[in-house]
């Protein structure tokens, strides 16, 4: 009996680790065909989804050269698009149009960089039409998910990073992370 018990146990932890080496590659995957539907989409000017039955495909590359920190940036920002990377907040404008144009992603994974982005990093924002943007960041806040004042018909040029509050947190709360950047003047059109 002890030895069946000892060989269940077993197999429910290869299990466990199993499934956890599973959705590791999955995400390694993941970023591999999204690298690769982004630099499709620049190369063609054809959006391009990164497998047949994707939600969303990749509208940016946000990179913090600093840092060595890099992301593909996903149209909307549904769950589905998040789990996957950052992604592009419905009704905000692109980058390097006027406005605030505003990405969210998880502290967890494709944004926890952000805890150490300083003010005067540059930000860098390809977008899919191939189009490069400079930003420089700000100022970081921490604010309620329901009040961040973010205003994206705001005047000027303006990049907003949004991420989950506080960043060692292990549960949900209701407090955001928003990095705030300038565009370099001589960058916009």
């Amino acid at each position: 009996m002890r030895r069946l018990v000892a060989a269940l146990f077993a197999l429910a932890g290869l299990a466990l680790v199993g499934n956890g080496l599973w959705i590791h590659a999955k995400a390694l995957l993941a970023q591999v065909l999204l690298e690769r539907a982004f630099a499709t989409t620049v190369a063609t000017g054809q959006v391009t989804r990164p497998w047949p039955w994707a939600d969303t495909w990749p509208v940016a590359r946000l990179t913090v050269p600093r840092l060595g920190a890099s992301v593909i940036v996903l149209a909307g920002s549904s769950g589905q698009a998040l789990a996957f990377g950052p992604g592009h907040v419905e009704r905000t404008p692109d980058a390097g149009e006027r406005g605030v144009a505003v990405y969210a992603a998880h502290r967890d994974t494709h944004f926890a960089f952000l805890r150490d982005v300083r003010p005067g990093d540059v930000i860098v924002v390809t977008r899919g039409d191939g189009r490069v943007f400079r930003y420089h960041a700000d100022a970081a806040t921490v604010v309620r998910f329901d009040a961040t004042g973010i205003d994206p018909l705001a005047s000027g040029y303006a990049l907003a990073l949004s991420t989950c509050w506080p960043f060692d947190a292990v549960a949900p709360g209701p407090l955001r992370y928003l990095l705030h950047a300038t565009l370099e003047m001589d960058a916009v059109h």
